[in-house]
């Protein structure tokens, strides 16, 4: 009987290894397949059109990631529905890493506030952070032939005749629309934002003095600037640009808690093995810490930065949260 039981035992040994060793067996596969990506082209989808701020940023780092993967990485264009409809085929890919997100602001932590919620994807559940690129901060403007010299001049103004102050936008929860807003709620002003449906035709108005404030991404406004067509107020980053050294941060300028940078990053979507994640988010810290990348982007006064899928999964959520308080308390709407 001893003998009868010492076998059983052994048996049953025998078969817990046996499966322990077909479970890692299994297993291999999908780890080597994590370990050996990218076998193929890799597609970057940007919700942003040719030609625009991300969409140069992300060319950039799309040939860098070529050439170090060996692979074809191609950029994909989609825009629409406030950046929703390219970040909404992203998240709907298959999550196997070969589809990436260069994801904007508006889409990540803007659009489900403005939206009420009312979105074909949600960004924290189908969408895997992998690493924030950069910050690009607006700046508050004038004409040169307006008699606003700072902030102050601009406020006093809007105090003294509510609603004159007009200031022009691409569109409601864009990072124009929300500079103007939350520069009404931090100041007790009112503003009349000023939809356009061209950027280009936005900043002509500005310079023409035909809008009283161009509220615009630091590439934009930049050359203007430089050229004495439009003076420039603020910068809407907590730190001063070095591509504008003279030009106050809104703290400087007299306005408290005040922060506004339109954000670009990659994620890929929910589900995509954890080792192609971190190998990405690693590669692109990697390249960010270029010295001609980081010249190209501190050159358009913005601010280079990587972070784990951690940090920016946590970056995420706090400016998803300031921003639908900030939605909330200026009673901003989708179809404004």
């Amino acid at each position: 009987m001893p003998n009868i039981k010492n076998s059983k035992r052994k048996l049953i040994q025998l078969i817990a290894l046996s499966c322990a060793s077909s479970a890692v067996m299994m297993a291999t596969p999908s780890i080597a397949q994590s370990i050996n990506w990218p076998e193929k082209a890799v597609r970057i989808i940007v919700p942003a059109p040719p030609g625009s701020a991300p969409d140069a940023l992300v060319r950039m780092f799309a040939q860098k990631m070529s050439e170090s993967w060996g692979q074809p990485v191609t950029v994909e264009n989609v825009v629409g529905a406030s950046g929703n409809i390219g970040t909404d085929r992203a998240a709907k890919a298959t999550p196997d890493g070969y589809t990436l997100l260069f994801n904007t602001l508006g889409p990540i932590a803007v659009n489900f506030a403005l939206f009420g919620g009312k979105l074909p994807y949600d960004p924290i559940k189908d969408l895997a952070p992998i690493s924030l690129v950069a910050k690009m901060p607006n700046f508050f403007t004038v004409s040169s032939t307006l008699p606003i010299n700072n902030m102050q001049e601009l406020i006093a103004l809007a105090k003294k005749e509510p609603g004159k102050i007009r200031y022009g936008t691409a569109g409601p929860g864009t990072t124009q629309h929300l500079s103007g807003e939350l520069l009404n709620l931090r100041a007790g002003i009112k503003m009349t934002s000023v939809p356009y449906k061209s950027s280009a035709q936005m900043t002509t108005d500005g310079m023409g003095g035909q809008i009283e404030l161009l509220v615009h991404n630091a590439p934009v406004l930049l050359p203007h600037m430089k050229a004495g067509t439009l003076r420039p107020l603020a910068i809407t980053s907590n730190a001063r640009s070095p591509s504008a050294p003279d030009v106050p941060t809104m703290a400087e300028a007299g306005i408290a808690d005040f922060e506004i940078t339109a954000w670009f990053g990659f994620m890929a979507p929910a589900g995509t093995p954890k080792p192609i994640i971190d190998k990405v988010s690693k590669d692109v810290a990697r390249i960010i810490a270029m010295p001609e990348v980081r010249d190209r982007i501190l050159a358009q006064a913005s601010v280079p930065i990587s972070n784990t899928p951690e940090e920016y999964a946590a970056f995420i959520q706090a400016e998803t949260k300031k921003w639908a308080e900030v939605i909330k308390q200026a009673n901003i709407k989708a179809d404004e």
